[in-house]
């Protein structure tokens, strides 16, 4: 077990990733221990692997855990007060969601003043139902693909479930530069999503603002895309590079 939170620990000092040779070299690890706990910290989601660079960064469970023991850390000190601000402008409730394997993780949510988002920290969301979800999964490289590989289940009677519709719907949000969803994801709620993505192109993240479906229509949310473009861009400002 020590061996694996070392492995962990290296993996925390190499953010842009590590290959197993390179961490066998560092930890002193023969090359086959070295593999064999970086694949079991991937299988447990403690780590990623890139196929493409061969190369293991930490993994999203980590976020999860440090949601539970240091919720003041993380995204939630560096963007909280920007999604606060969002909130007292618009009215309604943000959240802040990263993709993990294929949902769409929260990390951070602020209730508008007149009613409760339906997500928290650490929900997972879809990526094809939720507003948050169709954000990040336009943004993919690998959209196309991505969205073979889902099951796209519904979760409401208007819930996307023909792959070649959630394409079709992809490739708008990518020229509209939002992504918008009405009761696709929860029955009497509309959300609207934007990425969040770095100065490099690199996507992080992606902010919604959801609200009852009673108090502002989908055609009203579209109308605070400025300011929810905004956020985002200042968000992207303060997550590490």
């Amino acid at each position: 077990m020590t061996k694996a939170f070392d492995m962990l620990e290296l993996l925390g000092d190499h953010p842009d990733g590590i290959s197993a040779a390179r961490a066998s070299e560092l930890s002193g690890h023969p090359f086959s221990t070295a593999y064999r706990l970086l694949r079991g910290l991937v299988e447990s989601d403690y780590a990623d692997y890139d196929t493409s660079t061969k190369l293991y960064t930490l993994g999203m469970e980590v976020f999860r855990l440090s949601q539970k023991v240091a919720h003041r850390r993380g995204f939630n000190g560096a963007t909280k007060d920007l999604l606060q601000a969002l909130t007292k402008a618009t009215g309604e409730s943000s959240i802040l969601a990263i993709r993990q394997g294929n949902v769409a993780l929260t990390v951070l949510a602020v209730d508008g003043p007149h009613f409760r988002t339906t997500t928290d920290p650490g929900d997972e969301s879809p990526l094809h139902t939720s507003a948050i979800g169709q954000a990040l999964l336009a943004h993919d490289p690998n959209c196309d693909a991505t969205i073979n590989a889902l099951e796209l289940e519904p979760r409401t009677p208007n819930s996307i479930t023909d792959p070649a519709q959630m394409r079709r719907k992809a490739e708008q949000i990518r020229e509209l530069g939002w992504a918008g969803q009405s009761e696709e994801n929860d029955v009497g709620m509309n959300a609207l999503a934007v990425p969040v993505i770095d100065l490099d192109g690199r996507l992080l993240a992606s902010l919604a603002l959801a609200a009852p479906v009673f108090r502002r229509s989908l055609d009203e949310l579209v109308e605070l895309v400025p300011l929810l473009t905004e956020a985002a861009t200042a968000i992207a400002a303060r997550l590490p590079r």
